[in-house]
């Protein structure tokens, strides 16, 4: 297995602890949660089941009844209600050997259809049964992360501080996407795998399906612009899997998409049309713990902070395949101008840094310095014409890592227009800060920095060999 190490050690503490434990493993769809809970256990479950997307309250507990039946338990009954099923799961565990009963239940949330009692059973199920056992690993997997953080990690009813292992399956970082592209035979450049991570980002499932002996951009023709369906349904299916109503999160991620930099509050209520209530704060924040979006409060900037869409797929599929209908296999290689697609490059690179701040801070020697990573814009002025630093790394010490961030295929050139914007870009930045803190420059470039005489202004220079990192 690719990575995860850190929470396989905590399924296997949870499988080796002396009493009942529930643990909850949540990310968004495609990241590899079953295949996670699977490969630990080693597909042997004491009883296993998946809720139905979008099924009735009937159909989950039939399909609750046959997984029953399939474990064993074959005098299982038509299932009423979920504190009947609950009930059968108790009778058939109680039938099993002496040892650790491992309980799987896939994508719980959807089996919490509306009115139909499911959280109060499984209250009922951990609080009367199996915690006064010493035996049962419960473990609760879902892509609707928003509702396992609020109806079960922060549950404050009869499930409260019940889940004491909690996993939040991250994507997978550069290392991790090389090592996985490595084990698959597809023999690609770093340059190639940044590629694609800036469209796919580090999610399992969508690099499965990058073909052998394919270039990235050959395969980016083949799953967004074939005859073949690929990724072109995903966008919709996301949303859906993860939302129940997911048009209002659509919106404010086409929204947000519009605008790189992110939109405050207010802007965003203005671009919806919508109210600024408690509805909308819900919704940006199961965006948020879903990973598509970041809310940012700028140095000495906006009040209440920035949000902004940081998806690369979303931001991907957004800007090449989303309204375009033609099932042309050469798009991507034909269709799109090499400018286009050097702009977007510029841009995904920059967030590529962003989901690697750890790496950054490694190559900068910093890790063990307490920093604080912040963005900042300020307002069209005669000076900057309007500015956004998208990474400034602020540390205890008495430093600031300002990182431009330069998407090129060769070594970077610094030119005097690029050194000046630079200069007055940190002297803008610097009167924000005052005298009470250093700005140290730092280049982030795919290739490294072209010798000249304006390299000396940059104080540190990191590469994307760098980003890659463990």
């Amino acid at each position: 297995m690719i990575g995860r190490k850190e929470e396989i050690k905590l399924l296997k503490n949870a499988y080796e602890s002396e009493y009942s434990e529930f643990v909850t493993v949540y990310g968004r769809r495609r990241i590899g949660k079953t295949f996670l809970v699977n490969e630990v256990f080693d597909y042997r479950f004491a009883f296993h089941v998946a809720g139905v997307k979008k099924g009735t309250k009937r159909e989950q507990l039939e399909k609750f009844r046959y997984s029953l039946l399939r474990h064993g338990h074959v005098k299982c009954p038509r299932l009423k209600s979920w504190l009947q099923a609950f009930y059968e799961l108790e009778c058939h565990l109680e039938t099993l050997p002496l040892g650790r009963k491992v309980v799987f239940i896939d994508e719980m949330p959807w089996l919490d259809t509306h009115g139909s009692g499911f959280l109060s059973a499984i209250e009922s199920f951990w609080n009367e049964w199996a915690s006064s056992r010493k035996d049962i690993l419960l473990v609760a997997c879902g892509s609707a992360t928003s509702w396992i953080v609020k109806k079960i990690n922060r549950n404050t009813g009869g499930l409260y501080n019940r889940v004491r292992t909690q996993i939040k399956l991250e994507p997978f970082t550069l290392a991790e996407c090389e090592a996985y592209a490595r084990e698959r035979g597809l023999g690609y450049t770093r340059m190639h795998l940044a590629e694609c991570y800036m469209a796919l980002g580090g999610v399992a499932y969508y690099w499965s399906l990058l073909e052998k002996g394919l270039s990235p951009e050959q395969n980016f023709n083949s799953l967004f612009f074939g005859r073949k369906d690929g990724l072109r349904l995903e966008f919709e299916e996301l949303y859906a899997s993860l939302f129940n109503s997911p048009q209002p999160y659509i919106d404010i991620v086409l929204a947000l998409g519009r605008k790189r930099a992110g939109l405050t509050r207010d802007e965003l209520v203005s671009a919806l049309g919508c109210e600024s209530n408690g509805v909308l704060t819900n919704r940006l924040e199961d965006l948020a713990e879903c990973g598509f979006i970041r809310k940012y409060l700028p140095v000495g900037g906006v009040n209440g902070g920035i949000y902004q869409l940081i998806d690369n797929f979303t931001l991907f599929y957004m800007r090449f395949v989303r309204g375009n209908t033609s099932r042309d296999g050469d798009h991507w290689t034909d269709g799109v101008s090499q400018g286009e697609k050097n702009e977007w490059r510029g841009f995904a690179f920059e967030r590529l840094c962003l989901e690697h701040t750890a790496q950054i801070k490694r190559a900068l020697g910093i890790s063990g310095v307490h920093t604080d990573v912040y963005s900042w814009k300020c307002s069209a002025s005669a000076e900057l014409r309007g500015a956004q630093i998208d990474l400034l790394l602020v540390r205890r010490d008495g430093i600031v890592n300002l990182c431009e961030m330069k998407y090129s295929a060769h070594e970077y050139v610094i030119d005097a227009e690029e050194d000046a914007k630079i200069a007055r870009r940190a002297e803008a930045f610097g009167k924000v800060l005052g005298k009470k803190k250093i700005i140290h420059i730092t280049l982030v470039t795919t290739n490294g920095l072209a010798h000249n005489a304006y390299r000396h202004n940059v104080q540190s220079e990191l590469t994307l060999d760098d980003l890659f990192r463990e």
